[in-house]
């Protein structure tokens, strides 16, 4: 079916149904149809309204009084970013904001703005949007926004998306029609100045040489997301050949392959790209660049737990002894290689990449010194960075040690990378299984599926404590984490969905379905959680 962008205005909406756009700190919904069952939630009439109503909100944050304030807006490649981005403008106009398009963008890029002092580039911006979905498929899209003090977080989401429901009601065509007339519209090439940061950080990572990456042949998969520059803007001024790259150019079709660091498809794709170019290494972007992962020469992929050990390796030669803040479905093996080879502590946190990333602010508010907060999807931050969530900053991290190895003479290829992860126990089974929840069922009798999540947990924590093979995580911050027959399971409540995500890591497919049989076991008599999944695996 085609695609095809939808203006109707939706004849009725409450607070309850802008509240269901939210996803934890972002804003997600259906922006065009063509996906059967999808209709859109997110028309340019409810876009206006949130847009209106986070210049609202940024107007009581920043107290700016007669100034006025500008709020940059970007976008990734999807297809209904041109709407989208024209319908923002309108919905900051009528809140009397100055707005500065910096069109194709990265997430990365948007928080950068509120921070830069370059008035030539009207910056820094009070506040910046970034209209995004992730990796999530073409016909849904989204927002995540700004000030200099980081990402909105849940509770400002929420205020943003009530007070979106009071302007949809009161907002008339007069209204936006005036602003349109009124509203201040610029656009600037922001993504010249973040790119030149990057250069300049590998630059003087290598002893402030021009072109300190010259000779490497690294190739760069964008996924057709907003990633495409990364080859041209920052490798190739570095001195780096970019030959065989591919899936640079944006495409909100996405043709190719999701563009996600995790997606077992992407990852082939990169790894193939670097065997096929005989390249020293491989980057892959998500669609909006705050999510990456690279493939040394070998083939060999640097994602999920091996990502975080390569960044812990190299952070922690910078700043020896201190806390890596994960999320918590990282391993046990991970655990042993940062507190017993890297000589740091690991903190192993919730899911949800703004919540490592405040726990991370948290612990160095209370005298725990971390740079470091990651998770094993691709997100993670850098204290060195404002903790700006940057898929390309870490990228850079990582060119920042092959540029400066090769500088001291101490190698000229990725071994110098695979060589920092030497030492890290993997499993050799890793699975995450989802059991759902039918909210439907009779026997929620009426119950929040989270509150029915809860009980499943409560009834797995309670069926471990007489089995003398398991053992509770003595820390931990999220669902129930058991040790036992050589590795471990996670059970917990999804971020947003009525879901039980199950992780099972083991070093053999017999151990995995001796942990996978304890929750079976555990869970049997909950007849609204689909088991299927689990049960496929204990009958191999």
């Amino acid at each position: 079916m085609e695609a095809s962008l939808s203006s109707a205005t939706v004849p009725s909406l409450d607070k309850t149904d802008f509240l269901k756009l939210q996803n934890g700190s972002d804003i997600r919904g259906v922006a065009v149809t063509g996906v059967e069952g999808e209709p859109v939630s997110l028309p340019e009439s409810v876009t206006e309204a949130i847009a209106a109503a986070f210049g609202q909100w940024l107007l009581h944050k920043k107290k700016a009084g007669s100034r006025k304030l500008r709020v940059s807006v970007g976008h990734d490649s999807r297809i209904s970013a041109p709407t989208l981005l024209e319908a923002v403008s309108r919905g900051l106009g009528v809140s009397g904001l100055d707005v500065v398009q910096f069109g194709l963008a990265s997430t990365p890029a948007m928080f950068n703005s509120t921070l830069t002092e370059d008035e030539s580039f009207l910056c820094p911006a009070d506040g910046a949007i970034m209209i995004t979905a992730s990796h999530l498929p073409y016909n849904r899209n989204g927002f995540k926004f700004f000030t200099s003090e980081g990402g909105l977080g849940k509770v400002d989401i929420k205020n943003i998306l009530e007070r979106a429901a009071d302007i949809y009601q009161n907002v008339s065509d007069e209204d936006l029609t005036k602003s349109q007339r009124e509203v201040s519209i610029k656009k600037v090439d922001y993504m010249a100045v973040y790119t030149s940061g990057l250069v300049k950080a590998v630059r003087k990572a290598a002893g402030d040489l021009e072109k300190p990456l010259e000779g490497f042949h690294i190739v760069v998969d964008a996924g057709n997301g907003a990633g495409g520059f990364f080859a041209a803007k920052v490798l190739e001024p570095l001195g780096a050949i970019t030959s065989g790259s591919q899936f640079l150019e944006p495409d909100g079709m996405f043709p190719n392959h999701i563009p996600n660091p995790e997606d077992k498809t992407a990852m082939q794709a990169i790894t193939k790209a670097v065997l096929d170019n005989k390249a020293d290494l491989g980057i892959i972007f998500d669609t909006d660049v705050d999510r990456s992962a690279a493939v040394d020469s070998t083939g060999r992929e640097f994602n999920r737990n091996r990502l975080i050990a390569l960044l812990s390796a190299i952070v922690l030669e910078e700043h020896p002894g201190t806390t890596i803040v994960t999320d918590s479905v990282t391993s046990d093996g991970l655990t042993s290689f940062i507190e017993k080879k890297l000589g740091g502590k690991h903190h192993r946190f919730k899911r949800g990449y703004k919540n490592v990333i405040d726990e991370a602010i948290r612990l160095n508010s209370t005298g725990e010194e971390t740079h470091l907060a990651i998770e094993t999807s691709g997100h993670g931050a850098l204290k060195e960075n404002h903790w700006l969530d940057d898929g390309a900053y870490l990228m850079v991290k990582i060119l920042n040690k092959l540029a400066s190895a090769r500088a001291a003479g101490k190698g000229s290829g990725s071994k110098v990378l695979t060589d920092l992860v030497e030492g890290l126990d993997e499993p050799k089974v890793a699975l995450e299984l989802r059991l759902k929840i039918d909210k439907n069922h009779p026997d929620l009798e009426g119950r929040d599926f989270r509150e029915y999540g809860e009980m499943v947990l409560q009834q797995v924590s309670n069926s471990i404590e007489t089995n003398q093979n398991l053992k509770r995580a003595p820390v931990n911050y999220e669902g129930i984490r058991v040790s036992g027959f050589g590795g471990w399971f996670l059970l917990r409540l999804s971020l947003h969905d009525p879901v039980l995500p199950l992780n099972i890591e083991a070093q053999s497919e017999d151990d995995a379905v001796k942990l996978g049989v304890v929750v079976a076991n555990a869970v049997k008599e909950f007849n609204a959680l689909d088991t299927s999944a689990l049960s496929n695996l204990t009958r191999s």
